[in-house]
């Protein structure tokens, strides 16, 4: 029966073509509560692959391969599909930090890189002990401390007495930036409390009832799925004053704040790229892709915020890919040689502009040292009239001091427990 179910299994991912060169599968949920998130980004993921088949004829010259395996965030679920997709693999996007947790040994002993993209094991920015993950360009404690920045700026620098909540999805993720948190109160003297909401969050009602009897002065909010329109407007019902309701980028997305209609106005969230569809690149997926009957979807999501971080994951993963067919002086690279690129990786503003993403997201370089890049984040907010999102920030690099002593305290404790001598000395 187990070989039966694992023949099944291997069959429903191979989703695309696999005799390709250069294969990066996709670890999909186009199902399930989480699937509103995971359409436009996978979506996005895969029409940026298609794009560079179809425009440029590949990566040097060498097509692409995008299998896909449909995972429905669930961990386990996660977990067989990499096993299914994993020969041949040059680099996994898990968009699960449960999933990406249980890659993570796997990565070492399967020598493939794992890319997780803002999300997964925060410590994993350190590459001295995570030869094989990658979190560029930034993570949850960066975001953690860039919306504490925020409210800083807000009141003259002085947070002292404040009382900030963290309403999250009660996992991995969502428990995520609870140290930094803890950390930045002591610094900066706000009053800190954690509300968990538990999968998939459809009922929200005993969370609100908190927040309303704690009357906090800010809440910040790790959330995905229907769990994130259920507590905007939850946020709503209560009069939450939405600017002070902070998501972080997984919170942040059309889906989650067009139900609420007028009510969702001033709703803010982080995100570490630019919003919107006014960019060179998307013409072109128009015209090589969606008009060529060749979408991943629709075609019906170009713009939207989480279609664009699939592009922008795509684009980082084929940008590592040229810099490892660099390096190497091939054209057929494999696994061990993506993770070279990744971690020779650097993106500029001219290198963007060049791929049709002119101020797209902040410049960042990647060594053998730091996986993760600076770091930094915008301050988003939701205009319910036009219907669009607005960054209304800058860029902002986090609060090193902070994040930097945490990323390497937990990676020491990681690296003592698996036995792990520490490189690039």
């Amino acid at each position: 029966m187990k070989k039966l179910l694992a023949t099944a299994l291997t069959a429903a991912c191979l989703a695309g073509p696999v005799s390709a060169d250069l294969i990066f599968p996709g670890l999909d949920y186009r199902t399930g509560p989480f699937a509103a998130g995971g359409i436009p980004f996978a979506d996005g993921y895969s029409d940026y692959f298609t794009l560079l088949n179809e425009r440029d004829g590949g990566i040097g010259g060498v097509k692409i391969s995008n299998p896909t395996c449909e995972t429905a965030y669930n961990t386990e679920k996660g977990v067989e599909c990499y096993e299914a997709l994993k020969d041949g693999a040059l680099l996994f996007q898990p968009l699960s930090t449960g999933i990406t947790y249980q890659l993570i040994p796997k990565a070492s002993v399967d020598q493939i890189p794992i890319h997780s993209m803002g999300y997964g094991r925060t410590s994993a920015a350190n590459g001295k002990v995570f030869e094989w993950v990658f979190n560029y360009p930034t993570n949850y404690w960066n975001g953690a401390s860039i919306g504490v920045k925020h409210m800083l700026d807000l009141n003259g620098g002085d947070i002292s007495g404040k009382k900030v909540v963290l309403l999250h999805f009660n996992g991995a993720y969502g428990r995520e930036p609870i140290p930094t948190l803890e950390a930045l109160s002591e610094k900066h003297g706000f009053k800190f409390s954690a509300i968990p909401i538990d999968y998939p969050g459809q009922e929200q009602k005993s969370q609100w009832l908190q927040i309303r009897q704690q009357r906090p002065d800010y809440v910040l909010f790790w959330g995905w799925g229907v769990m994130n329109q259920v507590a905007v407007q939850e946020a709503a019902n209560i009069r939450f004053p939405m600017e002070n309701f902070i998501g972080i980028w997984w919170s942040g997305s059309e889906n989650d704040v067009l139900p609420t209609g007028e009510r969702a106005n001033g709703y803010k969230a982080l995100q570490f790229h630019n919003v919107g569809s006014d960019y060179p690149v998307f013409d072109d997926i128009r015209k090589y892709v969606v008009d060529a009957g060749k979408a991943a979807g629709a075609g019906d999501q170009i713009g939207t915020v989480l279609y664009n971080r699939g592009v922008y994951a795509a684009m980082l993963a084929a940008e590592a890919a040229k810099t490892a067919q660099e390096i190497h002086g091939v054209a057929e690279i494999t696994a061990p040689m993506m993770r070279d690129g990744m971690e020779a990786l650097e993106i500029t503003e001219e290198k963007m502009a060049a791929l049709g993403l002119p101020n797209f997201g902040p410049e960042f370089s990647i060594s053998c040292e730091n996986h993760g890049g600076r770091g930094p984040a915008a301050i988003a907010q939701w205009d319910a009239g036009a219907k669009e999102w607005n960054l209304i920030t800058d860029f902002t690099d986090p609060d090193d001091e902070v994040v930097n002593a945490l990323i390497m305290a937990d990676s020491a404790a990681f690296a003592a427990e698996n036995n792990i001598e520490e490189r690039c000395k």
